[in-house]
């Protein structure tokens, strides 16, 4: 299939359009309107150079907050207030550590300036938020996402010591639990969300549930 490449007009192909990787299209924005018609449509931005790349893959990776795995570890460290947990009460700090931490296997990190401006703008009109976790009044871990209807959709985490990101992940999926939401999008895979109970579905199926959780687009 060819690569679709957006203007400045909002609008996007349609998601079984995309390449066998999930690549949809290229170019456009990181407005608001722009985001919301993207993050409604199943579909995610990266970047690659100073140019957004839009993303749809199938399978996609998703976790049910009524599967959630928690290990007897990380049991132990909830029993002893391991950490302190908040959420949105550092939120650019959460997402300017998700931009410079180091992370094996990936040279550098697709959160640019752009990216930067755009989420914290999401932020503050209500769709973007936090989860953090303190130790002695110390940020060590957290992660932000983009919250529409009962859908969360996670972005990035980061981790400043061993399982804080894990304690914030647990943390926060266990209160989007008892606020409704009933569908996490972890987009791709990784062996660290697997092991907390995220599966991969179809692409079909996980659009079916956004129409669901969320509504239909516009």
């Amino acid at each position: 299939m060819s690569l679709h490449a957006l203007d400045n007009r909002l609008w996007f192909p349609p998601v079984d359009a995309a390449q066998e990787d999930g690549l949809l299209a290229i170019g456009g924005d990181l407005s608001v309107q722009r985001l919301l018609m993207a993050y409604e449509r199943g579909i995610f931005p990266w970047y690659e150079g100073d140019v957004p790349v839009w993303w749809c893959p199938d399978p996609r990776f998703v976790l049910n907050p009524d599967e959630l795995k928690v290990s007897k570890s990380m049991k132990q460290l909830f029993k002893r207030n391991a950490f302190t947990f908040t959420i949105n009460k550092a939120f650019r700090e959460v997402i300017n550590n998700c931009k410079k931490i180091n992370r094996p296997g990936q040279d550098g990190t697709w959160i640019t300036n752009e990216v930067l401006a755009s989420y914290k703008k999401m932020h503050e009109f209500g769709y973007a938020h936090s989860a953090e976790v303190w130790l002695n009044n110390e940020l060590v871990g957290g992660l932000y996402g983009i919250r529409l209807g009962k859908v969360f959709f996670g972005e990035s985490m980061f981790s400043l010591v061993s399982n804080a990101s894990k304690y914030a992940l647990i943390s926060y999926v266990k209160q989007l639990k008892k606020e409704g939401v009933q569908l996490i999008d972890c987009q791709v895979y990784t062996e660290h969300l697997e092991s907390l109970g995220a599966k991969m579905i179809s692409r079909n199926n996980f659009i079916d549930l956004l129409h669901k959780y969320i509504g239909e687009p516009g």
